[in-house]
């Protein structure tokens, strides 16, 4: 397996840890948040989603509570861990509804793009249930 668990690193620059899977996340849907170069979408942030943040996904044309049978999906619910694209958490954090983050399985590729200071006020060991709003 190339650029998975055993090689790459998470935000806090230690082993990336896998993210979930049941369900099986990841562009691979092997439970990391690993990088693959046909994952344009980057989906490398490990969250553990809410109500609000699933809603908020789906308005934005992002179901991913209904069930996709035919892609292997069962849909979400919140409390589950998944691997989400860069830009959908961010666009969550910009309406106050980024769900909490799971630093130990977040790739570290995304501090590319967002601060490590952001997301340690999202991890989710520090906050059980819902995160401050920016």
């Amino acid at each position: 397996m190339t650029d998975a668990t055993s090689e790459a690193l998470n935000v806090l620059r230690q082993p990336l840890q896998l993210c979930g899977l049941d369900p099986a996340t990841g562009y691979r849907r092997d439970g990391a948040c690993s990088r693959g170069q046909q994952d344009v979408g980057k989906h490398l942030l490990c969250a553990r989603v809410t109500r609000e943040f699933l809603d908020f996904s789906c308005a934005q044309g992002n179901d991913l509570i209904t069930p996709l049978p035919a892609y292997d999906f069962p849909g979400l619910k919140p409390g589950d861990q998944w691997c989400l694209c860069i830009d959908r958490w961010l666009q969550a954090l910009q309406a106050g509804v980024a769900p909490p983050v799971i630093l130990k399985a977040t790739h570290e590729a995304v501090l590319e793009t967002v601060d490590l200071e952001i997301l340690r006020r999202y991890d989710s060991e520090h906050h059980s249930r819902e995160v401050p709003s920016e």
